[in-house]
């Protein structure tokens, strides 16, 4: 083709929207997109130190308990010095850490409230608590110099079993001094958990629920279900058994008790009958809930061979 005629069919292409070249204008506006951000990313990733780059993944936040009762996030105390306040720690997460001048003590005030959220997400009108956050506050205190003891504030309607026998098992094995009180409730799977402390107290009008296990959603109607049944249940009655005075077939008949509740089977125990038949330590109230644990933590300081007087049955902690 001629030169005159090669440069008709370039106008041509040009009116029509395409490249001399013979590419799309979409095309050619593509390659040079791509050109300029790669041009971009080589300028920033020459120019950039580590200390620039994005850290990407999960990364734990290093908290220092204070004796004023908040938590204090290490890169910002190190910036500003500014420090959390209670109400923020009590808000966010349901603790604080409060300090006694007078005993020369701190203590960990931890709340188990509504129901024990597990594996699911709960709807957000319910009030939960969820296990990914006591876990890690647990192994915080049990790690923690600065905390002395540990006091769990109980009124739950239980919820998911495995979350519920989790948080229990890692209260029963700390060696920090721990005490347990219900409050309105301990139902259900709140029962391990108001048991696993060193020393758990009731309220005089407090209840606890002890009915066998139940499941929501496909269920399959073979002998097997119900021996998995029998197998979730056998391991809340030893945990209870192995870190309480009940009798395990004083427990069983509760569990398995027909006529007292109405659309359930199980029993309702109420906070003297809780401690008569050795589920529960001590009645008593947050006073006596305190001076016990004050009683401990002297003892685990050496501070006073009778300290445990401040519980009812003296010494009889659990190991």
């Amino acid at each position: 083709m001629p030169p005159s005629g090669r440069r008709a069919a370039a106008a041509a292409g040009r009116r029509i929207g395409r490249s001399p070249s013979g590419w799309s204008a979409a095309t050619h506006w593509r390659r040079l997109v791509k050109k300029l951000l790669l041009f971009l990313q080589t300028t920033v990733i020459k120019n950039s130190t580590p200390a620039q780059t994005e850290r990407r993944g999960v990364f734990l936040k290093k908290i220092n308990f204070l004796h004023n009762g908040g938590a204090e996030d290490e890169d910002q105390s190190s910036a500003n010095g500014s420090q959390e306040k209670p109400e923020d720690a009590i808000e966010k997460m349901g603790s604080v850490t409060l300090e006694n001048s007078k005993n020369k003590s701190s203590i960990h005030c931890l709340t188990i409230v509504g129901q024990i959220e597990g594996h699911m997400l709960l709807p957000p009108q319910n009030k939960t608590t969820k296990y990914e956050h006591v876990m890690p506050q647990l192994a915080a205190i049990e790690e923690s110099d600065e905390i002395d003891g540990l006091l769990i504030l109980l009124n739950t309607v239980g919820g998911d079993v495995e979350a519920g026998l989790a948080i229990a098992e890692l209260i029963a094995g700390m060696k920090t001094p721990t005490v347990s009180l219900v409050l309105g409730g301990g139902h259900s799977i709140g029962v391990p958990l108001a048991v696993s402390a060193r020393r758990s107290f009731i309220a005089p009008t407090a209840s606890m629920t002890v009915h066998p296990v139940r499941m929501s959603g496909t269920v399959i109607g073979v002998p097997q279900t119900m021996t998995y049944f029998e197998k979730i249940q056998d391991r809340i009655i030893d945990f209870v058994v192995a870190n309480s005075h009940v009798e395990r077939q004083t427990f069983h008949s509760l569990m398995m008790k027909t006529g007292e509740l109405t659309t359930d089977v199980g029993s309702v125990v109420y906070g003297n009958e809780a401690v008569e038949i050795g589920l529960i330590d001590q009645l008593g109230s947050l006073s006596d809930a305190l001076a016990c644990l004050h009683a401990m933590i002297d003892k685990e300081k050496g501070e006073g061979d009778h300290a445990a007087h401040h519980c009812s049955t003296g010494a009889d902690f659990h190991d």
